[in-house]
């Protein structure tokens, strides 16, 4: 997955851009109806911040301002770093760590195209998991329906490993 290039990666569907002038309060809505933690900010379809749910917690809240007033101007992240379609996610990643953040635009030919954030790491890990899961407890279901059977008919039942 690291040697992957960031454009196979990257949430395109997921990307919610809002202009600077916009409020927190207005911001903050929509990512919790798209379910993201990040906002581009987008003024003449050009990249100029970027605002995340922690930009929310230690830039509006903590500090008291309104969000119904404070614009995404007044609190985003200028001239947020970027990273090109065509490096590798892994490069993404160590961008990410490295500078303690967890989305990154991602910027071809200086046109915004897409987001990568940590939890695209996670994402096959935990769909792989989230399977084998729903594998287990099938088994587990199979098993206990067929000894249920086995107790109500009186017979006696055995174990097989064909389930694995």
């Amino acid at each position: 997955m690291f040697s992957q290039r960031v454009r196979e990666v990257m949430e395109r569907k997921k990307l919610l851009t809002a202009p600077p002038e916009i409020t927190v309060r207005k911001a903050t809505e929509l990512m919790a109806r798209r379910k993201v933690g990040a906002v581009m900010v987008v003024r003449h379809e050009r990249l100029v911040g970027i605002f995340t749910e922690r930009d929310a917690v230690f830039r509006v809240i903590a500090r008291g301002r309104d969000p119904q007033t404070t614009r995404l101007a007044d609190v985003m992240t200028t001239a947020p770093q970027a990273v090109d379609p065509d490096k590798s996610f892994g490069y993404a990643l160590l961008l990410m760590y490295e500078n303690g953040f967890r989305h990154l635009p991602v910027i071809d030919n200086g046109k915004l195209i897409g987001i990568v954030s940590a939890r695209n790491a996670l994402d096959p890990d935990l769909e792989e998991f989230v399977a084998e899961s729903e594998r287990r407890k099938q088994i587990l279901r199979e098993g206990a329906a067929d000894r249920i059977a086995g107790i109500r008919s009186g017979r006696q039942l055995t174990t097989t490993s064909r389930h694995r």
